[in-house]
């Protein structure tokens, strides 16, 4: 009885979903311009650190996800924790050899976030954290990697940031300019990557609603993401309708990964 409430509820959700991305796609193909051009601000304090930092995370928690999975090949609780000490190598080079900003910050957030992985479950069997890893790559692979930069090339809608005076060439989302436009905001990377800790609300699935740890985790994750978001809308480099399909993308990949992994074994208690 208590599979087929749960297989419900997330019928339900799927739905509400997708009938709210449907009602705010057709709101934002109409007020995409004028929402931008209402809020755009480029000297944005929290709008740019959304644009320095907002993918970081996303990224650090990919490399634990990747490193976990190999890791997991070994038997050996310590031989698991190679692919991290890799990484952790890996981000000392991007330190060390290239160093540019961005490698820069990408170098620490691997080193800090497989160092804290290695930390914390040094006597645990990285085995029993296949399921959750399995669902935040390939989340990363078929979000950030395939949808966006797939559709990015397709659609080639014209940033706001960079439309020309009068915003003659602006498009709305159903009506992008095609692969011959030299665009790239429609969808939104950033927020794709701000939403990769999604997979982490299965991980409190079964915590009851008033569990502390469920309501920081929910904060944290549903916050993330919007911020990362509505930063990009913030600085004019994204417009909402492009937000939200990497938002929608997202959430859907997440649900359909999570009756993929987890139904056999919500079947078998």
């Amino acid at each position: 009885m208590s599979n087929i409430k749960t297989w419900s509820k997330i019928k339900k959700i799927t739905l509400v979903v997708l009938i709210t991305w449907i009602i705010l796609a057709i709101v934002f193909g109409v007020y995409d311009l004028a929402i931008s051009i209402a809020v755009v601000d480029h000297a944005s304090i929290w709008g740019n650190f959304g644009a320095d930092y907002g993918e970081t995370p996303g990224y650090a928690l990919i490399a634990v996800a990747l490193a976990t999975l190999l890791g997991s090949l070994f038997t050996n609780l310590k031989l698991q924790k190679i692919p991290a000490y890799v990484g952790i190598i890996v981000g000392a080079l991007f330190i060390l050899l290239i160093g540019d900003e961005r490698n820069i910050k990408t170098g620490w957030s691997l080193i800090i976030s497989l160092g804290i992985l290695v930390v914390i479950t040094w006597n645990k069997d990285w085995k029993n954290y296949r399921k959750i890893s399995g669902t935040i790559a390939l989340l990363a692979v078929i979000n950030p990697l395939v949808f966006v930069q797939i559709t990015k090339i397709l659609c080639g809608r014209i940033r706001f940031g960079d439309l020309d005076p009068g915003y003659a060439n602006f498009t709305p989302w159903f009506l992008p300019p095609g692969i011959s436009s030299d665009g790239s905001s429609f969808p939104s990377g950033h927020t794709a990557m701000g939403w990769m800790f999604l997979p982490l609300l299965i991980a409190i699935k079964a915590r009851k609603n008033a569990d502390p740890l469920r309501i920081v985790t929910i904060l944290l994750v549903v916050g993330w993401g919007l911020f990362v978001g509505l930063s990009r809308i913030a600085v004019g480099a994204h417009y909402a309708s492009d937000v939200l399909f990497s938002t929608g993308a997202a959430t859907i990949v997440t649900i359909f990964l999570y009756t993929r992994f987890y139904r056999t074994r919500n079947k078998s208690d």
